[in-house]
């Protein structure tokens, strides 16, 4: 049977990376112990801020066999979205890069079932789910066990060959493979990532006050307006931040995407500040069709923007 787990894993392997995914490592399907108190602590300390959703299914995020019925194995995959595209204009409104292009969990997905579809093929009859950032999977904690990299400060998960500019997905399996295993923290002293946060998000190495995350303020809060708290503080944020990752030293080894779908929209990057300030609901529709921004939707965004600019 040894032969038959270590066979099935490296074909799955293979199968990934010819898909274009930059890594892909395999965890047994089980119990996260030592998530569960973390994650009854980040709760408990209201760190979700208003992602109520958080606070549901409190057993499926800790248990994958809740969410596959006789899971065996979970596969993770990783995703690179890093490109050194800036807007030309200093002053510019900014969105996370993740966010340039066609939105990933459409992207990744179809990768998945692609991968998914082979091993039916390969291997026979197996049940499994395909995830992408939107069931109540704790992603990052599954890449750690698989060996993808480690948990940084920043609470990101840093890969040592190619840091942290990733989408991480999974399929969780009810077939029994050959698991890897994880590996060391490398973050050391450092705390770049820390002293970089405008608004103070990361509360201690390796928690961050999800509530005053950019990224939460930009995209989860619903409100009709951001806290007066964080005026002056969101660095032409927009739309998510990256400027934890990009202080982040492992980094430095980030190749760009091999993605077209990824790529911006040929006016985005040339946008000046005016432009964004005067977006157009029809503007927007057209920079941003198929893209993550929609979770804001126009009125969102410009909410964020008339923030920004003080109107």
């Amino acid at each position: 049977m040894m032969d038959k787990r270590s066979e099935y894993s490296r074909q799955i392997k293979d199968k990934a990376f010819d898909l274009g995914f930059l890594f892909c490592g395999i965890s047994h399907a089980a119990f996260l112990e030592e998530e569960a108190p973390r994650l009854e602590k980040w709760l408990g300390s209201g760190f979700q801020g208003k992602m109520s959703y958080m606070e549901n299914h409190f057993d499926k995020r800790l248990d994958p066999r809740k969410l596959v019925d006789d899971a065996k194995s979970v596969v993770t995959v990783l995703y690179n979205y890093y490109t050194e595209d800036v807007p030309e204009d200093p002053d510019a409104i900014k969105i996370s890069k993740y966010a340039y292009g066609e939105d990933y969990h459409k992207v990744i997905k179809d990768k998945l079932y692609a991968i998914f579809e082979f091993i039916t093929e390969e291997i026979g009859q197996v049940s499994g789910r395909v995830f992408v950032d939107s069931a109540p999977v704790m992603d990052k904690a599954w890449a750690r066990r698989s060996g993808a990299g480690w948990i940084g400060k920043n609470t990101n998960l840093i890969h040592p060959r190619n840091g942290s500019f990733f989408f991480i997905a999974e399929i969780i399996l009810d077939l029994d493979l050959e698991a890897d295993g994880p590996i060391r923290d490398y973050c050391g002293r450092c705390t770049r990532c820390i002293d970089a946060c405008p608004t103070e998000a990361i509360v201690e190495p390796y928690v961050v006050d999800g509530s005053k995350c950019i990224s939460y303020l930009t995209i989860e809060l619903k409100d009709a307006l951001l806290p007066n708290e964080f005026r002056g503080k969101l660095d032409n944020w927009a739309f998510g931040c990256d400027i934890c990752q990009d202080v982040c030293p492992w980094n430095r080894f980030s190749k760009r995407h091999q993605e077209e779908r990824f790529d911006p929209h040929p006016d985005l990057l040339n946008m000046k500040r005016s432009d964004w300030i005067e977006l157009t609901e029809e503007v927007y529709a057209e920079l941003f069709r198929n893209s993550a921004v929609n979770r804001t939707g126009f009125k969102g965004l410009m909410r964020n923007i008339d923030f920004l600019t003080n109107r």
